[in-house]
């Protein structure tokens, strides 16, 4: 499934970035304070605050780099269920809850994040235990 960049936090920078590249410019690190964002699991029809079954409060410094993937640190990471379903997608969030990555794959294994289970019950405990986003 593509992934989704939410269009002002993420996809605009990110073709600055090309562009620069391009340029022969020098990319920048960003800079502030990095604060947990969420990392939320829900069924195909997830949007907004439609068909979340679980969010999960991230590390402040969520991901490591390397080359064209991002893997989710601080696995597993788990929160207790708001809702019951099955797991279908999953999107990254900041802070403030907007939505920057949609369209993730859920799954058991081999998706982009993967659960202990994607059969969730309101009450139990989802778990991550894993999560990477592959530039393609």
């Amino acid at each position: 499934m593509t992934v989704t960049y939410a269009t002002a936090t993420v996809k605009t920078p990110r073709m600055q970035v090309m562009a620069d590249v391009i340029a022969s410019r020098t990319i920048a690190a960003a800079t502030g304070t990095a604060t947990a964002g969420q990392l939320v699991i829900g069924t195909a029809g997830l949007s907004g605050g439609t068909g979340v079954l679980a969010t999960i409060t991230l590390p402040a410094t969520a991901f490591t780099v390397s080359g064209a993937v991002a893997t989710l640190q601080g696995v597993p990471l788990s929160a207790t269920a708001s809702a019951s379903g099955t797991a279908a997608l999953a999107e990254f969030r900041n802070n403030a809850g907007t939505t920057v990555i949609s369209g993730l794959t859920v799954g058991t294994s081999g998706s982009d994040i993967n659960l202990n289970s994607t059969s969730i019950t309101s009450g139990q405990t989802v778990s991550i235990t894993a999560g990477t986003i592959t530039h393609g």
